[in-house]
């Protein structure tokens, strides 16, 4: 994480290739407060289906940083991922409160 100009303490800072793109924009925030997910998006697609390919992406990109930590593998990382989202999607830990 890194510090910004003291409006957001520990923002994690635009990714290269975002600032590098003058027609790319920001669609997602999501925090750790008070033991639970706050977020704010914006509906950047008329069509749900979007969300899903988003969150998939999302996945893969976490579990490839599971393996360049060297620790699992990025295959192992993704099948636990998909387990615990199953898993949540089945029993919900909590409902959602906040967002958008």
């Amino acid at each position: 994480m890194s510090e910004t100009d003291g409006k957001e303490p520990r923002a994690l800072a635009i990714p290269p290739g975002a600032l590098n793109d003058p027609d790319a924009g920001e669609i997602l925030r999501a925090w750790i407060a008070s033991n639970g997910l706050e977020i704010a998006f914006l509906k950047v697609w008329d069509e749900p289906d979007n969300w899903g390919i988003f969150l998939a992406d999302l996945a893969r990109q976490a579990a490839r940083v599971y393996a360049q930590e060297g620790k699992i593998s990025e295959a192992e990382s993704l099948a636990r991922i998909r387990r615990a989202l199953n898993g949540e999607w089945d029993r919900p830990a909590d409902a959602p409160t906040r967002g958008h």
